[in-house]
């Protein structure tokens, strides 16, 4: 028999797609897992693609994915930009992030664009799927400073 499904904690019962998109940069910025993967719908059908990585699918290779991240420490992770869609149990975001990287020139700003879509359950608002791209803040009509730390592949490995 298989145990009962596990209930998220109450405090991170998000009343809104804005409220688990909070909760989930600040999971980010923390380098706190268990947080971060309380924001994500259970299921095997939920992904998430890295910058310059390929696309991982199911909760527990998305938890992976980011434990690994973590053993490097958090992600110095700022919205810069928020675009929404919402319907009554589904929403879109497009967000424009920045994340600051300490590279071999000193400190620098990476840009990463970064659809985030999120489900309405009976536990609240999940995320679904997180794809986030290596991008500029000119993507978005020019906020910000120009250019990005982000160097091929390996970009996603650093950031998210």
């Amino acid at each position: 028999m298989s145990p009962p499904p596990r209930m998220p904690p109450s405090a991170l019962v998000p009343a809104s797609a804005d409220e688990v998109e909070q909760q989930f940069y600040e999971a980010l910025q923390r380098g706190d897992l268990e947080r971060l993967m309380a924001c994500w719908l259970e299921e095997d059908g939920i992904s998430c693609v890295h910058p310059g990585g390929p696309r991982i699918q199911g909760f527990a290779e998305v938890r992976s994915a980011f434990e690994a991240i973590f053993a490097h420490g958090s992600i110095d992770i700022q919205v810069q930009e928020t675009r929404r869609w919402q319907a009554d149990t589904s929403a879109v975001h497009s967000v424009l992030e920045r994340v600051d990287v300490s590279t071999d020139d000193g400190p620098r700003s990476a840009w990463v664009m970064a659809t985030n879509v999120y489900v309405l359950t009976e536990h609240g608002w999940r995320l679904l799927c997180h794809h986030a791209s290596p991008g500029t803040p000119a993507s978005t009509g020019g906020a910000g400073p120009s250019g990005s730390a982000l160097g091929g592949p390996a970009a996603g490995s650093v950031l998210h």
